[in-house]
């Protein structure tokens, strides 16, 4: 599907994929497994940015369900998650011998920098691995959105959405055994059709601004370097 290997991504994982079988909390052989695929990468010349969910923590939305906190903080707390996970993976990266930055949405000065545009490129185009934390710094909107959301920004070429699964589907493949996989789907039929690759918001967001989405299976072994620098693997992708 790719002409070439791609020079600059953005790599979104799930907070949830974190925890392991575990279901709360960072599992550290998943960090170090993925610190692995992304020090593969980073060896063949890609450009890495990289976005954590915080779902593994707390979710803004499950923590307002109850009524006591309002979706606001609720949210706040999710992206305060969200920097948690991407410290951890800083230091999983830097554990590996790899030059790492955490930039955040929120002001956090004592454990990383926050996020300034250029400063960010710069850390790309010397080979920094940049992770970025805390969401947009807004309520309401997802991690997904801030991914895409600086996906655009630093000029990436793709989005890759690392999941539990090989790719897209048209429906969830551990519950439904007649569950067919699409390779490829265009940004229109994924609104029309609400296959749940992104949110909405994403999806729009990616169309708008013409940047594939790559959904794939995160605990492959080389799978990130094999779809990204040899076009060969398992995947779905959104265009």
């Amino acid at each position: 599907m790719f002409s070439k290997a791609k020079k600059r991504v953005l790599v979104k994982f799930s907070g949830e994929a974190m925890a392991g079988d575990g279901g709360f909390g960072i599992d550290s052989t998943i960090l170090r497994f993925i610190a692995k695929e992304i020090q593969l990468l980073v060896e063949t010349g890609i450009e890495v940015g990289i976005v954590i969910g915080g779902g593994n923590i707390i979710r803004g939305v499950t923590a307002s369900a109850g009524g006591i906190i309002r979706r606001t903080s609720g949210d706040y707390m999710g992206m305060l998650a969200t920097v948690i996970n991407a410290v951890a993976m800083q230091e999983a990266l830097e554990h590996i011998g790899l030059d790492v930055r955490v930039q955040s949405a929120l002001e956090i000065k004592e454990i990383c920098e926050s996020y300034i545009y250029r400063k960010a490129i710069r850390h790309l185009e010397k080979g920094r691995v940049v992770i970025f934390a805390a969401g947009t710094g807004n309520p309401f909107m997802t991690t997904d959105t801030a991914a895409v959301l600086r996906a655009v920004e630093i000029g990436a070429e793709v989005i890759v959405k690392a999941t539990k699964v090989d790719g897209i589907y048209t429906k969830d493949p551990h519950k439904f055994k007649d569950a067919v996989k699409l390779d490829t789907i265009n940004y229109e039929d994924a609104l029309k059709e609400h296959i749940r690759v992104m949110d909405d918001t994403a999806i729009a967001l990616a169309r708008d601004n013409q940047l594939p989405i790559i959904v794939c299976n995160m605990f492959k072994e080389n799978n990130l370097v094999d779809i990204l620098a040899k076009d060969t693997g398992s995947y779905s992708i959104v265009k």
